[in-house]
Parts: structure tokens; sequence; C-alpha cells
């Protein structure tokens, strides 16, 4: 372990890693609550398209990322409200139109190169310190804005209706929800990659679930999860020379089978203990 420390690269790797494996659980949980879960693959493919424009006018791919998922996920949130498009429509729509914009725009760029390979799958090489210094930043916003509009938020994933009658700006706080949705996606591209990032936003969140806890150990288990599964994927994926992006993943699939086991096993000693 120390003398993968020595790597700058993999010390930049694991600092945004950790910052992700904290931020992502706790967007997720209430993503997860409000089955809208599919949100973070809708917006992972925009940043897709974000990043391709990245690349072909030679702009940092995050920024372009943060950009078009954020304004993409205010598109998505207006359309959901209008009801003029279903919600698993409007996903559906932005989530192919977004990925046919991004071939096309890679095809100008000749292809795909190991830059544009590395987004798609995560890889601890891409994040530079700029990337690191943006990471931090924007994910202390996010923090601060999720801890500061925490009670609205539980209250609203658990009976929107009630939350809209009690006078809370239901709107509003559904815009921010997904908002810092968009955000969270895109600074997790260059650790997770864009096919993978919503399997981290959603996997631990899962996870907690089956141990059937309140909501603040759930999400505590949640965090504990991710933070597993993101600092073991990046040290297992640097010695055994595997994606990082699949090996992060695989680890928090390993977790979700393991606790759903588990918890399987608990419901039917339960059920034995109390039959006649």
């Amino acid at each position: 372990m120390i003398e993968l420390l020595q790597y700058s690269f993999v010390v930049r790797g694991l600092i945004a890693g950790i910052i992700i494996a904290i931020i992502a659980p706790f967007i997720g949980i209430f993503l997860v609550l409000r089955r809208y879960s599919l949100i973070a693959d809708t917006l992972s493919h925009v940043s897709f398209a974000g990043i391709a424009i990245g690349f072909l006018f030679g702009i940092n791919p995050i920024i372009t990322a943060i950009i078009a998922s954020v304004v993409s996920s205010i598109a998505i949130e207006r359309l959901r409200i209008s009801k003029k498009v279903y919600g698993e429509s409007a996903l559906s729509l932005f989530l192919s139109g977004s990925l046919a914009i991004a071939i096309v725009l890679i095809s100008f760029y000749h292809g795909f190169n190991t830059n544009l390979t590395n987004y798609l799958f995560g890889s601890i090489v891409t994040v530079q310190q700029s990337d690191l210094f943006m990471i931090a930043g924007v994910s202390v916003v996010v923090l601060l804005l999720l801890i500061g509009f925490y009670k609205e938020l539980i209250y609203i994933s658990f009976d929107e209706d009630s939350a809209l009658v009690s006078g809370i700006p239901v709107r509003l706080i559904n815009i921010i929800l997904i908002i810092l949705s968009a955000l969270v996606v895109a600074l997790s591209i260059p650790i997770i990659g864009i096919l993978l990032i919503s399997a981290l936003i959603v996997i631990p969140v899962l996870t907690a679930l089956q141990f059937r806890k309140s909501f603040q150990a759930t999400l505590i288990i949640a965090e504990a999860v991710s933070l597993l599964s993101v600092i073991a994927g990046i040290v297992i994926s640097f010695y055994l020379n595997l994606s990082t992006g699949g090996t992060i993943v695989l680890i928090a699939l390993a977790c979700f089978i393991l606790a759903f086991f588990l918890n399987s096993f608990q419901s039917s000693s339960k059920t034995v203990r109390v039959a006649p």
C-alpha cells in the first residue's frame, strides 16, 4: 500500500475517489427512494456528449460534462413538471439523443482514442491536479446544499404531496436535487467512467436498504459500502492492471449480493421461528 502512494497519479485518484464515494450515496439515497435512479444513467450519457464536445474544442472535458449534464437535468425536470412527456420517456429521450450527439461528435474527432476510453470506463490516470481541485470544490458545494435541504429532501422523498401541502417548495427542491445529481455524475466520470457511474450511485444504497434500518443508518451503511468499493477497487485495479471503474462496481455488486443473501437468510430464519 505504501508503494502505491509513491505515485502522484494514484494519490490524486484515491483522493478524488474518496470524495466521490462520500457524495455518491448521499445523492443516490434520495434518487432510489423516489424511484428516479435511472436519472443517473441518463445524465452519464449526457455527460458523454459533454466530454465529446470538450475533446472536439480542446476544453477540459469535465467542465463541458458538468455544463451539459446540468443544463439537461433542468430540461428533464421541466419536461416532467409540464407532464407533456412522461418522466421515463423524458429520460429515454435525453439518453438516446445525447448518445447520438456524442457518437457524431466523436466521428469529427476521428474516432475513439485512449483518453476517451478512460473516460468511458474510468481510470485513475485521467485525474489531473486541476480536476482534483474542481472535484473537491464542487463536492463541498453539493454536500452543503444536501445538508442544508436535508429535512426537506427526506420529506419529499417519502411523501411529495404532503410536502407540497405543508408549504415546502417541492418544485425548487426537485430542481436542486436533479442539478446536484448532474454534478455528482459529471464529477465521478474520471474515476468510475461514463458507463458505470450510475452503479456507484445506486448499488451502495440498494445494499444498505437490505438491512432495513432507519434512514440515517441506511445512509451510513451506504457510505461505508461506497468507500470500501472505491478504495479497494482502486488498489486492486492498480496491482492487477484492471479497469478502475469496472473493479469498483464489481466490489460494490459483491457487497450487494452478500447483503441480499444475508437478508434472505435472516428473513427465512424468522419465518421458521414463528411457525407453529
